[in-house]
Formats: C-alpha cells, structure tokens, sequence
C-alpha cells in the first residue's frame, strides 16, 4: 500500500494505491487559506482517516506547491505562501510518527503521466500545472530532473514572452513583475477577464459562459490560448519535449489542446512542431499518484 498527499492552493487530497498502483480510496478537504498549523491538521485529518480504514503504513509521500531549499532545509517558491520558510517535512514526521517524503507537485505529475498516463514510453515529458498556480516538471527517461537549484521546470516564473506592448505585465507574489503564472493561473485569469469586463467569476465559470455563447468570454480564452501558446513555445525552444502533459483545474477546458497546438508554431525555432500536447491520463488524481510512489521504490 502507497498513501500520497496533494496539497494545493484549495484542496488537499489523499489517495491510497494498492500493489498494481489502483486508486483503492481517494478524500479531499478544502485547504485552510494562508493558515500554515491548520494546514498540518488538515494532512493529519486525512491520514488517519487512511489509517482507520486501513490500518498501519509506514510512509507518507506529499505533493507540494514548491519546492524544498538546498540551502536551508525549508519550503520555498510556494504560492500558498504560508508554507515559505516552513519545515513541513519535519512537522508532519513529528504529528504522524512516520516517514514523509515532499516532491515539487508538477514534478510528481510528470512522474505519474510520464511513468504509466498520457506520456508513458516518451523520452522527454515537461508537465504543467495550471491551477491556483502555474508549475512546471519535467521527466527524461523515466527520471524527474530537480536540477542543481531544485527548480528544474519552474516555467511559471519566468515572463511571458512576446507580449504586445499594450500587454500590462502583473506583479507576481515572487516579487518580479510579468511572469507567466500571472496570465495562466486560475486567478490570473479571473484577474485579466475583470479588469477588461469588469465582471467578476471563476476561471471555471467563465469557460461555462464562453460555451454559452458569451462574446466577452470566447475572446478572454482565445487570447489565454495565445498566452498558453506562446509560454508553451519558449518550453519547446529549450528542451523540445515529446509530450506536454496538463495538469490542475484550467487543464479540463478541452478545447486547449486543438487550439494551442495550431498557432504555437509561430512561435517555435522549427519548420515543425511534433511535440503533443494532452491531457493528464490520471486526471487531477495524477497528482498525488505521484506523490503516493514517493516512499516507494516501485512504481
């Protein structure tokens, strides 16, 4: 038995897999919004759920929205910026009384998808996570690269490029301006669609009104597709992956996949683009799949 957490920006997950790596149970709770102890009692919470109905295991794999400091042992690059600065590891070992590895989200995503979902037998995978954040991970031959920094995949936060002059470039809670989690974030959506309407909805909500005809909201996804496009471009030009696996809550809109492959090309350092762009075979399960094969070295 694997017991993996996702811990995002709005819900924190556990799953169980059994030996064959089937989801045997699966319980989200909503994540305590920039409350780093009820956070940690939310982990605690699902966990001894798994254990009374399933009694004891010895390891714990966490999915986190960062990544952790070579240089101090602490959580940094979070946008659930409660965890910055934070010993997570060492909390949760001292509340659980078990081993706990953390991984960078995006990073288990690629492993998941890489190792048996939508990427499986390709050599070079980058996985996005475009949700209440916008991470990036990527796997070559079958092995996740951290990189020397620990911050291999971090695309989010580098600027969006090509942007017309007209484009405003959005403070980002990294402190820089521009960066391409401020266009293609959830909220960064929302965000954008507010200030040109001057109406106020989800991400979630707005692909339901583009889908119901609305104007204002086709041309808001049509230029997101743009953004996607020209940020996926930039991954392509750098380590012209196989396979570009979505992930989070803004990866369900379907219409991405046909759409951002048919203008990236303009952007792209190549007379042809053979990179395939899909959607997590997992879902938003992925996640703490990978997560759950932390502890584990079976996959």
């Amino acid at each position: 038995m694997k017991v993996g957490i996702d811990l995002g920006g709005t819900k924190i997950e556990v799953a169980v897999l059994d030996d064959e790596n089937q989801l045997v149970f699966r319980q989200r709770v909503a994540t305590p919004q920039g409350d780093y102890e009820a956070t940690c009692g939310a982990i605690v919470g699902l966990v001894r759920q798994v254990q009374q109905q399933f009694g004891h295991f010895s390891g714990l794999g966490v999915a986190i929205p960062g990544a952790i400091s070579k240089k101090t042992g602490l959580i940094k690059n979070a946008n659930s910026t409660c965890l910055i600065g934070r010993d997570l590891q060492a909390d949760l070992q001292a509340a659980l009384n078990m081993k706990v590895a953390l991984a960078n989200d995006a990073n288990c995503l690629a492993l998941s998808e890489a190792s048996d979902g939508a990427a499986a037998g390709e050599d070079v995978v980058f996985a996005v996570i475009v949700g209440t954040g916008c991470g990036g991970g990527l796997v070559v031959n079958g092995q996740v690269i951290n990189g020397i920094n620990a911050i291999a995949g971090e695309w989010g936060h580098n600027p969006m490029p090509w942007l017309d002059s007209a484009e405003r470039h959005p403070d980002c809670y990294c402190g820089l301006k521009g960066c391409i989690e401020t266009f293609l974030s959830g909220p960064a959506l929302s965000s954008h669609f507010l200030e040109k309407t001057d109406r106020c909805v989800t991400a979630k909500q707005l692909a339901e009104q583009a889908k119901q005809g609305d104007e204002a909201a086709q041309a808001m996804l049509e230029t997101y597709a743009n953004w996607m496009a020209k940020a996926l471009a930039s991954v392509i030009n750098v380590v012209d992956p196989d396979v570009i696996v979505l992930g989070g809550g803004l990866s369900n809109m379907e219409w991405l996949y046909q759409r951002v492959p048919q203008i990236w090309q303009q952007w792209v350092f190549s007379d042809q683009v053979e990179t395939r762009l899909v959607p997590a075979k997992w879902g938003d399960s992925s996640g703490v799949r990978g997560a759950a094969w932390l502890t584990s070295n079976q996959r």
